[in-house]
């Protein structure tokens, strides 16, 4: 089908369009038709994208589905789909309509918030298969926009500090990448994505302020995409602005925020570091390693600390997305398929367990771990599905936290055996603040007058976390429903990745004398 990759992209804006036109008044009619066009456009481009995805060949490790046009002012409208964008466009389309569900009991500016998360799949979905450097950095930064929104204007009562942070945080981390790919494009003449991945940077140690560069431009260049990723992830110690966001955000924006926008930095760790900046990325690979074993344990121990949910939750996200970050840069197979296995499971498990704690705020209206205890008596199914996910993001076997996870650590095991060892104990804080979190909020005798009337999940919640329950088991079961797809491309990138380190061993046998 042509032009299948812009109909699944700009389907949700046609609808964010629909409202905004069309749609006059805050009845609760009008309120119910917004939700319901926000629900139908969202499954809608959901439906679409399984065509997207039955149809993708996982063989050819090349750009699929490829979108290839003039645009404005001699710019290109390129898009694609390769075995590893191909999940992620997957995940954000699956995720929506959820999402959109969780959304049903909001009632005020009902029309705008949905038009803020339809306009937000958009962006995300293009920054997942823009193959144009200019067409990406507009997808990733206007994607700030709908959730700067989102945070500030429907979140909670210090919104407006969270959403400025957010917004910060992550606008002044992308200001080097611009710059960097300006650089790029003097130094190839282009700003095709696929081409530039051909493309040889130059390596050669130079000095810069009187330091030696060791792997030169590529170096620089790899600093400068990394100082936006890092803080997209966000890796430690640029992670402060997440907490804040996730407290502060509507529980469906906690969703999407964890779920498919901390996943941009992994993938664009995947899209240019590696394949663009071999050498740079093999020079700093010891470095990130690092960063991300100091992040699982920090953000770990951080997380047993908290007495909010959603702040615990979110130190957990921090701490999951360092075994994105070690994985990603282990550059061998078990790493990179653990890295990108991480990432999608995390989606579900992240978006279900902001859901969870979104179910008992919107009956009790606090997150605080000390107003719970008991519930299972009153919340049985509840008390199940809070368990699976505590399960799965401890990474219980049988479950799609387990596989990413023991990939991972296998790959840095090959590795680095002290980072390695050091990003293991995370495993084990993993199992005592989850398992904290749940012996405090559902277990013990239900004492408090507050909880003795609270309702059980309705079918409209249990309609929510269905698909997320049968995600995570399938995965975790079957996770060659994902390494399946991955396996190739991945395979692909590190072939390149190794070549490119061949042909420039000078300059890169400073920095990886001794670590490998």
């Amino acid at each position: 089908m042509q032009n299948l990759i812009s109909i699944i992209i700009f389907l949700p804006l046609i609808a964010a369009l629909i409202l905004a036109l069309f749609l006059r008044g805050e009845d609760e009619a009008a309120q119910r038709n917004a939700k319901w066009l926000a629900l139908i456009a969202t499954s809608a481009t959901l439906f679409i994208s399984l065509f997207l995805f039955f149809g993708f060949d996982s063989t050819d490790t090349g750009f699929q589905f490829v979108e290839d046009r003039e645009w404005l002012l001699g710019l290109k409208y390129k898009m694609g789909v390769d075995g590893i964008s191909i999940l992620f466009v997957m995940l954000t389309t699956f995720l929506m309509p959820l999402t959109i569900g969780a959304c049903w009991g909001v009632t005020t500016r009902v029309k705008e918030y949905m038009i803020a998360f339809l306009m937000l799949e958009t962006l995300m979905l293009g920054v997942f298969t823009a193959l144009d450097l200019v067409l990406f950095y507009l997808f990733f930064e206007a994607g700030l926009i709908p959730m700067f929104l989102i945070i500030g204007i429907w979140g909670g009562k210090e919104r407006i500090y969270a959403a400025f942070k957010f917004f910060l945080y992550t606008f002044l981390g992308s200001l080097l990448m611009l710059v960097a790919m300006i650089a790029m494009y003097v130094d190839a003449g282009t700003t095709d994505i696929p081409t530039l991945m051909n493309h040889t940077f130059a390596s050669e140690t130079f000095p810069v302020l009187g330091i030696q560069v060791v792997g030169g431009l590529q170096t620089l260049l790899f600093l400068a995409f990394f100082a936006s990723f890092a803080v997209k992830m966000p890796m430690w110690p640029v992670h402060t602005w997440l907490p804040d966001a996730h407290v502060q955000a509507p529980t469906a924006g906690s969703v999407i925020l964890a779920a498919v926008l901390l996943k941009m930095g992994g993938y664009g760790f995947l899209r240019f570091s590696l394949p663009m900046f071999p050498v740079g990325s093999e020079v700093m690979s010891t470095f990130v390693l690092w960063m991300s074993a100091i992040a699982i344990v920090y953000a770990s121990l951080v997380a047993m600390a908290q007495e909010d949910m959603k702040k615990l939750i979110a130190y957990s996200s921090v701490a999951h997305m360092g075994y994105v970050t070690m994985g990603i840069f282990t550059v061998n197979q078990q790493g990179l398929d653990g890295a990108i296995f991480q990432m999608i499971s995390h989606g579900f498990v992240s978006a279900a367990l902001f859901l969870v704690v979104g179910v008992v705020y919107d009956r009790m209206h606090t997150r605080d771990i000390a107003a719970y205890g008991g519930l299972m008596e009153r919340m049985p199914v509840y008390a199940l599905i809070f368990m699976l996910f505590t399960m799965a993001n401890v990474g219980l076997p049988g479950t799609s936290g387990f596989v990413g996870e023991f990939l991972t650590l296998m790959a840095i095991f090959q590795v680095n055996t002290w980072v390695a060892v050091v990003a293991t104990s995370g495993v084990i804080f993993s199992a005592c603040y989850g398992l904290w979190l749940y012996r405090r909020v559902m277990l013990g005798q239900l004492i408090k007058e507050s909880l003795k009337s609270i309702k059980d999940m309705d079918k409209r919640e249990k309609a929510i976390f269905a698909p997320l329950v049968v995600m995570t088991l399938l995965l975790g079961v079957y996770p060659a429903l994902v390494t399946d797809i991955i396996g190739p491309s991945v395979e692909a990138l590190i072939g390149n990745y190794e070549v490119a380190l061949n042909d420039y061993a000078p300059a890169t046998e400073l920095a990886s004398a001794g670590d490998h």
